[in-house]
């Protein structure tokens, strides 16, 4: 009997100073967990809503910067923007568009040539593939005409989320995601509506803070707002009315 109650109470010793042990490290996983749980302060509704409301003070009515007639143009332009700023692909597209006026122009042009119309923009062998094999498909396959689905413009080459959701919410006004370039990531992450890094989970994560009926917009206003003012290397704080909404650790006020 002494023995198994000896044992009984080594086994009762060691599972309190497990649990003793262990207490520490959940609290501390449970911190982590917490801390990087997306959906902290920064993405509460009335802060959301307050945010909302100061890009609509500021940029009430921007749009897409890429100069367009039609939705293939958009397309195109959009490809050609990866790595590259916007002011060079309306540069290039200027006279690109004149030159090549529908996806059939694009699908069964010289490549050599083509590269070297694209080449400002840079990565310009890729891009060419890329917008040679989109216009072959949408001309084969969708009948000429840009797919107006997620799905079916994710089927196109050079095409990911960001792209099919420039196309859809601009040329068509079709919102079924944000789109996330470089300012949205930098942004979101400022204003804390979001702490991944990954363009697919800041997706999902403004997917759930921001109304849908603003998801295009507001991704406009994102963009622009991070080229004028909340720029990366020299954000102007004291100059930018969101800055009272503003979480960012190395605010310049």
């Amino acid at each position: 009997m002494k023995t198994k109650k000896a044992k009984a109470k080594k086994t009762a010793a060691r599972s309190a100073k497990g649990a003793k042990s262990t207490s520490p490290a959940r609290k501390a996983k449970v911190s982590r967990a917490g801390a990087a749980n997306p959906r902290a302060a920064g993405t509460k509704p009335e802060r959301v809503s307050a945010i909302l409301q100061k890009l609509e003070e500021a940029y009430p009515d921007v749009t897409c910067a890429l100069v367009h007639e039609n939705p293939f143009q958009l397309l195109i332009s959009t490809i050609l923007s990866a790595q590259c700023t916007d002011e060079t692909v309306n540069r290039v597209t200027k006279t690109l568009f004149v030159k090549y006026r529908t996806p059939k122009d694009f699908a069964y042009a010289n490549p050599a040539e083509l590269e070297l119309d694209i080449r400002p923009t840079g990565f310009f062998r890729n891009k060419t593939k890329s917008i040679m094999g989109a216009g072959k498909k949408i001309a084969e396959e969708f009948g000429g005409e840009v797919p107006r689905t997620m799905d079916e413009l994710l089927t196109l080459p050079g095409v990911a989320r960001k792209t099919a959701n420039v196309v859809l919410g601009t040329a068509f006004g079709i919102a079924v995601g944000v789109v996330v370039d470089t300012h949205v990531t930098r942004l979101s992450n400022r204003l804390d509506l979001s702490r991944n890094s990954d363009p697919k989970k800041i997706e999902q994560d403004l997917m759930q803070v921001i109304p849908q009926d603003k998801w295009v917009l507001f991704s406009h206003q994102l963009i622009w707002h991070g080229r004028r003012v909340c720029q990366a290397r020299n954000p102007k704080c004291a100059g930018c009315n969101l800055e009272l909404l503003c979480y960012a650790k190395d605010k310049t006020v």
